[in-house]
């Protein structure tokens, strides 16, 4: 099979495009998956650089989202056919051509879903539920800031804060990206490169905002604590940013707030109930049309890297995909 093997860390570029032997037939609990499409996520960059939690030794296939269609099945797998689409999640092995994955890390895909959007639907749609609905215990009518929000998971958490009768204020870097949030429901899009404050200030006049949703962190995280309204919650997604920010606690205990980690692998790990009961009702609500990734653009297997540098550059609108 064809496959884009990580063979030293680094950037993109480390990535080269080899033939490798099949997977061995699936293990008990698991399903091979004929992979149509791989989503493309900053967590690969991270992988390639060796900079994150799970840290494989080169050589290794990175990729850990796909959809595809069943090939095969382990022993006592049930609820699934040979033929049957899913999406799938794999803790490698997802830029290429077949994977295994457990059968309980596989969705169906709901009638009229590609396997594109299948691709990239479950890490940003779970991880924005998740983030909004069970850390940050979302309300029907609060408010929320969404940093981040043209790209992958941010465009998810528009559309789940807006499905769930929040106010949206999104913030994104160009106006092209601004546009975009706006399309997929935003209230209000803002510039956030001259500060955000003042914009949300006078958008919540004078109140804040109830929930922010942050995957950059540095700055971003600091003057965010201060746009916080009495009993606010920070969700801490990530540090696109550079650098974890060291927060400033007097901010929280002046206005009553919470600083709120979100880890979706730990729900997965700790939690595989609650992660299951989620992705039922994330697919439900995509085969309802209520959720719908945007994808960016559309690569090869073999042009990973550059679908890869696009991520880096903070090019990517929304998500990309590799298929074939």
């Amino acid at each position: 099979m064809r496959a884009m093997v990580c063979e030293a860390f680094g950037g993109p570029e480390v990535l080269a495009s080899r033939t490798l032997p099949d997977p061995p037939p699936p293990e008990p609990g698991e399903v091979q998956v004929r992979i149509g499409a791989r989503g493309v996520q900053y967590v690969d960059v991270l992988m390639l650089a060796g900079k994150y939690q799970f840290r494989p030794e080169p050589p290794f296939v990175p990729g850990n989202e796909a959809a595809g269609e069943v090939i095969a099945l382990g022993e006592g797998v049930s609820g699934y056919r040979i033929g049957d689409r899913v999406m799938s999640r794999h803790r490698l092995g997802a830029y290429a051509e077949r994977g295994n994955a457990r059968a309980e890390d596989c969705d169906p895909l709901p009638e009229g879903m590609s396997l594109e959007a299948a691709a990239v639907f479950r890490s940003a749609y779970h991880t924005a539920y998740h983030a909004l609905l069970q850390r940050g215990r979302l309300k029907t009518g609060e408010t929320v800031l969404i940093h981040g929000a043209a790209g992958g998971i941010g465009l998810a958490a528009i559309q789940v804060a807006k499905l769930f009768g929040a106010t949206v204020i999104a913030t994104a870097s160009t106006e092209e990206k601004r546009a975009v949030c706006r399309e997929e429901g935003a209230d209000h899009a803002i510039d956030y490169r001259g500060g955000f404050r003042e914009p949300v200030k006078d958008l919540t006049n004078g109140r804040g905002v109830d929930i922010v949703y942050d995957p950059i962190g540095a700055q971003v995280f600091d003057e965010s604590m201060r746009c916080l309204a009495w009993g606010g919650r920070i969700l801490i997604l990530g540090f696109l940013g550079g650098a974890p920010a060291l927060a400033k606690t007097n901010h929280l205990l002046i206005k009553g707030a919470e600083a709120i980690g979100v880890r979706l692998g730990g729900v997965t790990e700790f939690q595989p109930e609650i992660g299951r009961a989620n992705m039922k009702l994330l697919v439900e609500l995509a085969g309802q049309g209520k959720l719908r990734p945007r994808i960016w653009r559309r690569y090869t297997l073999e042009q990973a890297p550059e679908a890869l540098q696009a991520v880096i550059d903070r090019a990517v609108i929304g998500k990309a995909v590799l298929v074939g």
